[in-house]
């Protein structure tokens, strides 16, 4: 019988990670507690350091990616609308 893969929170992650990096207890000690492997708490613990300095990104960052993607968005949904009507005349011209 196959093992199901456990599904982590990433909230639940970002806990086990913080405990790792606050270095209170030992990893050994830490995957006693949270029953995990110690290769798993230092994979996530190097993934929140590396991530870290996306806590502290500039919002107005943040707000142009959203806008860009918007207006991308919108340019997919034109590009749809004239694709199809460009399908439908086709079809009409038997072609």
């Amino acid at each position: 019988m196959k093992k199901e893969r456990l599904n982590f929170s990433s909230e639940f992650k970002a806990k086990v990670a913080l405990a790792a990096v606050k270095g209170f207890k030992t990893t050994s000690d830490l995957a006693k507690e949270f029953c995990l492997s110690p290769a798993v708490i230092n994979r996530w613990k190097q993934e929140f350091i590396s991530n870290a300095s996306k806590v502290f990104e500039d919002s107005k960052e943040k707000q142009s990616h959203e806008a860009e993607s918007d207006q991308l968005y919108q340019q997919i949904g034109r590009l749809k609308v004239d694709n199809d009507f460009l399908k439908k005349s086709l079809n009409r011209l038997g072609l």
